[in-house]
């Protein structure tokens, strides 16, 4: 019955107030120039694959950098827009399937937000960036799983907590390197909408995580583990280079270390690994979860604070200060 879940209630009245119009509330007449959207490319980065004899762009000249970076670009709109697909269909399987009316009128709100979400990116793409990337293999693989698994709550683990949790990493990088003011204000207004639906993942797993059998429990874990990896994977932008006539197995040798690379995996499961401890997922079973996220090396994440942005359920309720 509607009334029982208190801080869902909350959350489906805000999202109500909280809608936007992707036609009329951003200024499509800006002109966007795509080589002055960027921020300048981190020095000490491009030195590092401009003088290291094992990079196959060291030979690469200022335009071919400056491609490097339009196409890069190019890559992350077109996987938001691909990924904010798969929300759309896994957010209509969530109205469709979880049992709690009150659950599916914020699911149902959430549908909107994501078409609304596919509707800016695809504009944005079409209109001013020069072309569009077909959607990254991992991405691809997992939303195909979370679209035919049968058990709703996998769907919420997957969607919610993964997938959108990486969202509000990848949009706030961005954030911070475009110098494209409509970029900034679409992403501005969908940070918001995201943040939501994270919280909305939350608050309904943890009602049924609580009671789960421990057989049940730890395929939660393993899922969400196989998941992490994907979009681990999925940064390496594997789509991307070969348009440069650089392998992605050179490109994979050689993108972990670099300071970008380690900053959007620090950014990726900061939002993530924070919400699975929320969830008891980290430390069942003798800390299964936890074992496997240290030899990825993203566990020390566990513990991200409030004041480096950690996403609460309360900060997604309470009115935007925007």
């Amino acid at each position: 019955n509607k009334g029982e879940r208190a801080q869902l209630d909350k959350l489906y009245e805000k999202a109500k107030t909280s809608q936007w119009n992707g036609q009329t509330d951003l200024d499509w007449s800006i002109d966007v120039d795509p080589y002055k959207t960027l921020a300048p490319a981190d020095p000490l980065e491009v030195q590092y694959f401009a003088e290291n004899p094992e990079s196959p762009m060291h030979k690469f000249n200022e335009e071919e950098w400056a491609e490097v970076g339009v196409e890069s670009m190019n890559w992350s709109l077109s996987q938001f827009m691909h990924g904010e697909q798969g929300a759309l269909l896994c957010t209509a399987k969530i109205v469709e399937t979880v049992p709690w009316i009150d659950a599916k009128y914020y699911a149902a709100t959430q549908v909107v937000d994501e078409a609304r979400h596919v509707e800016a990116f695809h504009r944005y793409l079409d209109e001013k960036m020069p072309t569009t990337y077909p959607i990254n293999e991992n991405l691809k693989t997992l939303l195909d799983q979370l679209l035919q698994d049968s058990q709703w709550d996998l769907v919420y683990l997957g969607m919610q907590v993964v997938v959108e949790g990486l969202a509000l990493a990848a949009f706030g990088m961005m954030m911070g390197t475009t110098q494209d003011p409509l970029l900034k204000q679409m992403i501005r207004y969908i940070m918001a909408d995201e943040a939501r639906h994270v919280a909305f993942g939350i608050l309904s797993l943890q009602e049924i995580y609580d009671d789960l059998p421990s057989d049940a429990f730890r395929e939660r874990q393993e899922f969400a583990y196989e998941a992490c990896d994907l979009m681990r994977r999925r940064s390496l932008n594997a789509e991307l280079w070969p348009s440069f006539g650089v392998s992605n197995k050179e490109i994979e040798a050689l993108l972990p270390p670099t300071r970008t690379q380690q900053r959007f995996q620090h950014l990726i499961f900061s939002k993530i690994v924070p919400n699975c401890k929320k969830l008891g997922l980290l430390d069942h079973r003798d800390g299964w979860l936890r074992e496997r996220f240290g030899e990825m090396g993203i566990i020390q994440y566990e513990d991200f604070s409030i004041e480096a942005e950690e996403l609460t359920v309360d900060s997604a309720i309470e009115p935007s200060q925007n």
